[in-house]
Order: structure tokens, then C-alpha cells, then sequence
């Protein structure tokens, strides 16, 4: 599996770079993508062999220029009825804000909704986190469902925040994008 964006390619790991991205997981204390990635849940510490061993063969990482920036997931939230749900994670801060994790986000959905029979896909987030929502928004997904005050961050209570985007959505957004190149 390999999709080309022109920021970001995302790609499987190969097992000689497990070590680098390792390293932008675990290799900081108190990382600042964890502020931002569900910081209500900790981060325990796992050592390098630990990763290594417990590596799954479908990680899916995002790359720009030449490097590893972070990973995009999916999990299925109810298989039987088809119910999957995507994430995203830019554990370099260098490449916030620059668009990467929107191209690398829409590639994903691009790809996850091309290869998979599923009739909506999801990502949930909290409301500390108005970059993701943003992000969310701008690959068509839009708020599905808020579950108010559940999360708790620094003392504060946040909202538990479920995006989502329907396949006949997708179609059209797909569609509307080849009017436009042409």
C-alpha cells in the first residue's frame, strides 16, 4: 500500500524505520503531539523492544520529505455493521499547520473508502482539539455527535466530539473535485 499526495506519501513501515518512529512516540517525556491527542489518557512509556515486538505488519505512516512525520490508523468501532473509524497522528510539530495532516487525512479516507465496503466513516475527537475538527471538516466530515463535558483535561471539561461523512458524500465531494481539475 502506497498513496502518493504532493505534501505526503503514506506508505506501510518498513522494520528498519520502527526505531525513528519509535522515537517520535517515546523517545520525548510529556510529548507535545500528547497535548493534543487525547491528553486525558496517558502515554505509558514502552521501551524500543517492547514497540518492536508488539509492531503489527499494516502500520500505515505518513512521510514528507524523506521522513517520517506520523501515522494514519482505522479500527473498526462494530464490524458487523460496518461501523469503522479512522485517525490521524502528526507526531512531528514541525509539519503542523502546514496542511500535511489534511492531505494525509484525505489520502486515507481516499483509500480507506476505495478499498472498503462501508457505508460512512468516522473520527472522534475532543474539543481541545479545534485543529483535528478543523482538519476533519475540510475532508468533508462533519459533527455527528457531542457528548458534552465527558473528557477532562488540566482541570478543565472538554466535550467528546464524533465527526463522520457518508459514502454518498464522499462521492459527490470526489466528484466535485474532478469538475473542478477539468
Amino acid at each position: 500500500m502506497k498513496v502518493i499526495g504532493e505534501k505526503v506519501t503514506l506508505r506501510k513501515i518498513e522494520i528498519e524505520e520502527l526505531h525513528a518512529l519509535w522515537e517520535l512516540i517515546y523517545g520525548v517525556e510529556n510529548p507535545e503531539w500528547k497535548k493534543w491527542d487525547a491528553p486525558y489518557f496517558p502515554l505509558p512509556h514502552k521501551d524500543f523492544e517492547t514497540f518492536q515486538k508488539e509492531h503489527r505488519e499494516d502500520k500505515i505512516i505518513i512521510e514528507a520529505n524523506g521522513e517520517i512525520i506520523g501515522i494514519v490508523t482505522y479500527y473498526w468501532e462494530h464490524e458487523p455493521s460496518k461501523w469503522l473509524e479512522v485517525g490521524i497522528g502528526i507526531y512531528n510539530s514541525a509539519y503542523w499547520n502546514g496542511g500535511y495532516g489534511t492531505e494525509a487525512l484525505r489520502l486515507w479516507v481516499d483509500y480507506i473508502m476505495s478499498t472498503k465496503d462501508i457505508p460512512r466513516i468516522g473520527l472522534t475527537t475532543w474539543s481541545g482539539n479545534e485543529r483535528m475538527m478543523v482538519v476533519a471538516e475540510k475532508v468533508g466530515m462533519q459533527v455527528e455527535g457531542r457528548m458534552r463535558h465527558c473528557r477532562e483535561y488540566n482541570g478543565k471539561r472538554y466535550d467528546s466530539i464524533r465527526m463522520g461523512m457518508l459514502r454518498e458524500e464522499w462521492e459527490a465531494r470526489k466528484e466535485m473535485v474532478k469538475a473542478e481539475r477539468v
